[in-house]
This record gives structure tokens, sequence and C-alpha cells, in this order.
């Protein structure tokens, strides 16, 4: 359940019921906070690419700052991934099979299971998503540790429907998908993830327009790309006043992702001079789902 200002596009979505009902006993996570350059790489190529990767309760982010012709395999990969290309994304091809495509701009790649590998054609950033399915990927998480035990508050990764036509390489490029007024952002879904590119902003976001809200029983990645931003977050109060928490605020670089853990009340703050945030979704959303948002709806069909 979410409440927003009038004004905001978001005021249109209706509440989607909760996958499951949980206890109000039930622990609350306390979020992630992870900023990419402030911790060792997990992984470092010959060639001087430098890959970390970070989890959540369902989904996995490797975040590389790569270098040209480096190529980053998987094998026997169990479902697909993706690839999420942003302004300050190296250009990339990408094999899959026997397909090929090679992309060097703003875009989704959606990549089946099996075989594949990313190679990168210039120096700059890579990102791939993932679910936690893969335990190579999920057990090397520089946060592993934080999901020892699950969290029971969240959604569980239940896959959506297949892809019309089945699982193959797919590329969404967001010069085909501007930015358009009555639609929140450019939102994309695959079987197991929502990627919700947010425009890039020139400017601080307004203090006095914030939009406070909260998801019953789903995470929020928010992965900055640009700029800085203050997540702030307040925990609801259960009925054991001993795990209660106080309110967080705070400020944290990029690149970096917080995850937003349920049924907390957030909201995120630019206060960079130019920022860009892209919000993340392991399984999708229902209520965007619902919205008639989704850019990507008809390869990819609702629960």
């Amino acid at each position: 359940m979410s409440t927003y200002a009038a004004d905001d596009i978001r005021s249109t979505l209706a509440a989607a019921a909760p996958v499951r009902t949980v206890d109000p006993r039930t622990p609350i996570k306390p979020s992630q906070w992870i900023e990419f350059l402030s911790h060792e790489p997990t992984d470092t190529s010959a060639r001087g690419s430098r890959t970390w990767i970070a989890r959540a309760a369902n989904l996995v982010i490797a975040y590389t700052d790569a270098r040209a012709g480096d190529e980053f395999a998987r094998t026997g990969q169990p479902d697909e991934y993706t690839v999420l290309q942003y302004s300050d994304s190296a250009a990339v091809t990408v094999r899959a099979g026997t397909e090929t495509a090679g992309v060097s701009e703003e875009a989704l790649i959606v990549v089946p299971p099996g075989d594949s590998v990313v190679r990168a054609e210039s120096d700059g950033v890579v990102i791939r998503l993932f679910s936690t399915v893969a335990d190579d990927l999920r057990s090397a998480a520089l946060n592993a540790p934080a999901y020892a035990e699950p969290d029971l508050r969240a959604a569980p990764l239940e896959p959506w429907p297949d892809p019309v036509g089945g699982f193959r390489l797919r590329v969404y490029r967001l010069a085909d998908t501007p930015i358009a007024e009555g639609r929140f952002g450019r939102i994309f879904r695959t079987t197991t993830v929502m990627v919700n590119f947010l425009a890039e902003e020139p400017q601080p976001r307004d203090e006095r327009k914030l939009s406070p809200h909260h998801h019953d029983d789903f995470e929020q990645i928010s992965l900055g790309v640009k700029g800085r931003f203050v997540h702030h977050i307040r925990y609801p109060w259960g009925p054991d006043a001993t795990q209660w928490r106080e309110d967080e605020h705070r400020e944290i670089g990029t690149p970096s992702i917080c995850v937003i853990p349920p049924p907390t009340v957030h909201t995120t703050q630019g206060v960079g001079a130019h920022q860009q945030l892209i919000d993340i979704f392991a399984p999708p959303r229902v209520d965007f789902s619902e919205s008639g948002w989704v850019l990507n709806a008809d390869d990819y069909p609702a629960r």
C-alpha cells in the first residue's frame, strides 16, 4: 500500500494485495547500503576490470568497471539475466547461443538461460542483474551474510510466465521509448526482475516534494549511477519494542545501491548537482504491471 501526493503519477496506482499475510511479530530486515567503490572488488581481471557483487532477497547485482576487450561469461546459467545500460555504460557485444547483439546506447538487454558472454567493447561500466538462483553469484555477494537468514517479509522469488516466443536475446533501447507524460519512468520486466529507468535530474530534488510510501511485501533496490542521494527510511513499530529501529537519513555517493526492506516507509532525495537513479524490483511489481506502464509487456506476460 502506498500514499502519494495528488500530483504524483503513482497516486493513480491500484493497491496490489500482498502475496501473503505476515505475522506482525516477524522481524524487519535492516536496509543495505553499498557504495561499490568503497569496497574491495569481488573480482579483478588481468586487463584490470573490477567487479563488485551485492545482493538483495531475490536479486544479485554485478557492477563492473570494465576494460575494453574483457569478457564476462556465464556457463549453464539457470535462468535469464539482464544487462543494464545507461549513459556511462561501456559499449558491449552480447553472445547467447546463436544470437549476437551489439549495444552502445542506453538499453536493457535480456540474456536467455544457458551459455552467454558479455564483451566490453570500450572502457566503461557493465551492470548485470541476476536472480538469486545461481549459487556462485549469491554466495559471492559482499553482503551475503545479511541474508544468512532469509527476509520472511519479502515476497518469494516465483518466476513470472515465460516470454512470448520463448527465451532469446532481446534488446530494449531507451531511445525507442522516451520519457512520456502520464507514465512513470521507463519500466521493463522479465520473468524475475523489473527495472525502472528514471530520468537524469539536472538539479537536487525539492525537499518539499518528496514521496514517502511503503510496500507491503517487496524490496526496492535503488541503484544510484550518478550524483549523490539521501535515502530516508522509517521502520514501523511492531509489538516487540526490542526490535524497533531509529529512522535513517543517510547520504550515499554513486555508484551504489540501497536495498529498502518491506514494509519500511521510504523516499529518496537526490542532493547532487546532477543525478540518476534506477529502481529495481525482484520479482516484478504487480501494481506497476497493472498500470499499463510496462514497455515490453507484449513480450513478457503478467503473472
